[in-house]
């Protein structure tokens, strides 16, 4: 029982974590959340919850902005995502779990290198950029619940400000996720875990609505990206391990 609990405990913790960044930024929900996640739940029911957390935080932060959403560029970008969601749910199903398990360390670790390094590619730009973005997105979203990279990518080399990053990744996130969890299911949890995360869901949100205005924006990209490569590297470590 007492394990149980620590167990729902640190599930609350980590949605707590999750939901406070993805409200900050926009995205962040699963390069935080997932590794630890994936380490508490098993791959499956982890990119699940993820699926689903980070899509209800997305409906919530897109009621104020919804109007600077750019549906020209971001409709190719859903439709590609949405096209590739079902390639990512087959694989992670037929994957034995190690293998999942260093699957996702390695897309998550590989993303935010990417993000960090700020890659620019000329493949990334306009319509043909954001049906790239998308496919990719799309995949990674169903196998391993971090469709967000990809889109940021994609953002970067359009050169968006951060008023117009933030609300077209929440109705990006709304998309993808919905598509994600179409695929794969809602998650597998006991009632008790249900309330937990539900909490922690609302208790992130509300946290990062307070935090939004006192805290550089700068900051939060960084423990974001520390955070999500610590995460990204301990499940890329314990799938090795597991194939051994």
């Amino acid at each position: 029982m007492a394990s149980a609990w620590a167990a729902e405990l640190l599930l609350g913790g980590i949605v707590v974590l999750g939901a406070s960044v993805q409200w900050l930024t926009g995205m962040g929900f699963a390069l935080v959340a997932v590794p630890a996640l994936v380490l508490i739940l098993g791959p499956t029911q982890g990119v699940v919850l993820a699926n689903c957390a980070a899509g209800v935080i997305s409906i919530i932060g897109l009621t104020t902005g919804w109007r600077q959403v750019r549906l020209g560029a971001m409709i190719p970008l859903v439709i590609a995502s949405a096209c590739t969601v079902p390639a990512g749910s087959w694989v992670a199903a037929r994957l034995p779990e190690p293998a999942l398990l260093a699957g996702v360390g390695i897309l998550v670790t590989a993303a935010v290198v990417f993000v960090m390094g700020g890659v620019r590619l000329s493949a990334l730009r306009g319509t043909r950029g954001a049906v790239t973005a998308g496919a990719v997105g799309g995949f990674m979203n169903s196998a391993a619940g971090v469709g967000g990279p990809p889109y940021s990518l994609y953002a970067v080399n359009a050169g968006w400000p951060v008023r117009e990053f933030v609300p077209n990744a929440q109705f990006y996130g709304i998309i993808v996720n919905v598509f994600s969890v179409a695929a794969n299911g809602a998650p597998k949890l006991s009632g008790p875990a249900w309330t937990v995360a539900t909490v922690a869901l609302a208790t992130g949100a509300l946290i990062g609505r307070a935090l939004a205005p006192r805290v550089p924006e700068q900051w939060i990209r960084q423990l974001v990206l520390a955070l999500a490569l610590t995460g990204g590297l301990s499940v890329l470590v314990k799938g090795l391990w597991g194939m051994q």
